[in-house]
């Protein structure tokens, strides 16, 4: 009977080296796909002149925009719309009044 349970135990031993054995095997190979999966990409400086570039860049689209934005606002402006129509669309279809005046 000890000797069964001696056997057991050596058995047992056994079994967790090669547990041990093959759960570094996961873990390694785990690290090897990581390693795959991430690109390293080493830092590069951007130049200021890129920089002052994508600035001057995105002012002009804004100052662009600003401009046809103040243009349609004028074309807006020059229409002239009777208040019983305002008053119509902001009762049937249920918006502001500013809203209303604007469409």
């Amino acid at each position: 009977m000890a000797n069964m349970e001696d056997e057991t135990q050596v058995e047992a031993g056994e079994e967790t080296a090669e547990t041990k054995e093959i759960k570094s095997k996961k873990h390694d190979s785990g690290a090897r796909d990581l390693e795959k999966v991430t690109d390293y990409v080493e830092e590069t400086e951007i130049s200021a002149q890129s920089i002052g570039d994508a600035m001057k860049a995105m002012s002009d689209r804004k100052t662009k925009e600003r401009a046809l934005k103040q243009e349609r606002e004028r074309e807006l402006a020059k229409v002239k719309i009777n208040k019983d129509d305002v008053d119509l669309i902001v009762k049937e279809m249920e918006i502001q009044r500013h809203m209303a005046e604007r469409t």
